[in-house]
């Protein structure tokens, strides 16, 4: 597992969940991973989440595996502060090959598309559209110096689907990002960089499965063709496939990682 032997990635929001599985995976193929949270330790707020930890931080899971890491404590819809870990990590390894824009999240609020409150809009768009461009606004030029490099983003099947009831402004957010990775696609192709985005669906994280216990775990997978929920590492598969060889003439691509779903309601 030496697919990405010599190469860097950075991952945001990998502090638990998700973006945890996502650093693990690059690490066990050989990458040195920059972990990079709000706070290193966020797993603490949900129990199932914590369990799942073999060490205090995904920086120290990394470790035991063998593989270099370094952990940063960010907000990344600051550009101020992801460019400072950008340029950190640059210094520390000397190159970046791999990012996963994975930091993100709603409020768990359902506004109507017709009722936003401003505040609330502002922040969802900030902790996902502006984070990810952040992000990359902070990466490509490095990339850019290497003439390669695999940007991976991370949208979700909330922004393929509409529901009159759903969180409007978290499926706008996500739609913004997939159009903005297909742009990305084009502006970084000839400097060797490919731009793909994720679109999982029902996945059941520790932090989730409460929701989706309260929803109705059985009506849930009755809506997804293969009857299941999905895993993190289902999710992780496809990142590895995106950033590693395998993937090298794919760009400006949305995968959808939901199991064959059909609709998505809030």
């Amino acid at each position: 597992m030496n697919a990405l032997h010599g190469q860097v990635a950075l991952v945001t929001g990998a502090a638990r969940g998700l973006g945890r599985a996502y650093a693990l995976r690059l690490a066990r193929l050989g990458a040195s991973v920059a972990v990079v949270d709000k706070d290193l330790r966020s797993y603490a707020e949900f129990e199932a989440e914590a369990r799942q930890m073999t060490a205090a931080t995904t920086v120290d899971e990394i470790r035991q595996l063998g593989a270099e890491s370094a952990g940063w404590e960010a907000d990344v819809g600051d550009p101020d502060a992801i460019q400072g870990v950008a340029r950190q990590a640059h210094e520390r390894w000397g190159r970046i090959d791999v990012v996963v824009c994975n930091a993100g999240g709603g409020l768990y609020q359902q506004p109507r598309a017709s009722e936003f409150d401003v505040d609330e809009l502002n922040e969802v768009l900030r902790r996902n559209l502006l984070a990810t461009i952040y992000t990359v606004l902070a990466v490509a030029p490095i990339m850019k110096r290497q003439r390669s490099g695999k940007i991976i983003t991370v949208s979700s099947q909330a922004g393929s689907a509409a529901s009159a009831t759903a969180a409007a402004h978290y499926g706008t957010a996500k739609a913004g990002i997939a159009m903005y990775t297909r742009y990305l696609a084009q502006d970084l192709g000839p400097f060797g960089i490919t731009a793909n985005c994720i679109a999982p669906g029902y996945i059941g994280t520790g932090r989730l499965m409460e929701r989706f216990e309260k929803a109705g775990i059985d009506e849930i997978e009755s809506r997804i063709a293969l009857r299941r929920l999905g895993t993190v590492e289902d999710c992780a598969r496809v990142v590895e496939f995106l950033a590693t060889d395998l993937s090298d003439y794919v760009t400006g691509a949305v995968i959808p990682i939901d199991g064959g779903s059909t609709r998505w309601a809030g």
